[in-house]
């Protein structure tokens, strides 16, 4: 019980009582105080559109309807686009107060303004492509998987003495697929297996939707003579490994055998 001294107010819901002040009673009274003035203002329109159609039906002339100051307006595609944007503020801000990154360390190539730009795609041929191993300062560093130009400029790994430095600056297809990588800079594929062939698209996949690497172009390439010698693997029990693969695929030729197939031509 509150003592008598405890500050009291009439109870809005319920007449001839009183209730305490207090800070636990105070979100009740102000939210009943909010509905009697709602209910006002209501009451306060109904009589001024009375008033208004009877000018109406008398002939005279009105200005436009007022709408209803209480009246809970419907979630419309911007009342939607305001809730987006601040969901999205709003995730923003935990994630700077939990990890310390506005992106929740998140650094995926959708962060990339490049990813949504449109690419200035060019057509390389091989000389040309030959220019951008990373041996000319200044210039970008690219490499090529099956015709598609990358730049890896970002790569360490891609840099003059670095450990795939090798692979740039050509079409080496061949060798991601075969990992012979001194021996197999070509984008010869013919005589690959299925799963040297799927390995290329993973490659492909991987450049293509790395935050740091991204697509450039393609790669003009001269037709492969269909009775050049095929490229020897550099592992032997590999090589053996895929003619016994191929052998057995030749009775029944897969999607990835017509590839082969318009790869020789």
């Amino acid at each position: 019980m509150e003592p008598p001294s405890e500050p009291k107010v009439k109870d809005p819901s319920i007449p001839n009582r009183m209730v305490s002040n207090k800070t636990a009673n105070r979100p009740f009274l102000a939210h009943k105080e909010y509905q009697e003035k709602q209910k006002q203002l209501h009451e306060a329109w109904l009589e001024r559109k009375k008033i208004r159609d009877e000018k109406i039906a008398r002939g005279e002339e009105v200005g436009p309807e007022e709408k209803d100051p209480t009246a809970q307006e419907e979630v419309g595609v911007l009342g939607l686009l305001k809730f987006f944007l601040y969901m999205i503020i709003f995730i923003a801000l935990a994630g700077k107060f939990i990890t310390g990154s506005y992106t929740w360390d998140y650094q995926g190539k959708w962060l990339q303004l490049k990813t949504y730009l449109p690419g200035n795609q060019r057509l390389f041929s091989e000389r040309l492509l030959a220019e951008f191993d990373g041996n000319k300062p200044g210039r970008p560093i690219y490499l090529a998987i099956d015709g598609d130009v990358y730049d890896v400029t970002k790569g360490k790994a891609y840099q003059p003495g670095g450990s795939y430095h090798i692979l740039t600056g050509v079409d080496a297809a061949r060798a991601f697929a075969t990992g012979c990588f001194k021996d197999h800079r070509t984008y010869d594929l013919r005589g690959l297996s299925d799963k040297e062939l799927d390995s290329i698209d993973h490659w492909k996949k991987f450049y293509s939707e790395h935050k740091d690497y991204f697509k450039v172009g393609r790669v003009s390439h001269p037709p492969i003579d269909p009775a050049s010698p095929i490229p020897e693997h550099c592992d032997p029990k590999k090589a053996a490994k895929s003619q016994q693969v191929s052998n057995k695929e030749i009775p029944g030729k897969q999607p990835k055998d017509a590839q082969k197939d318009r790869n020789e031509l």
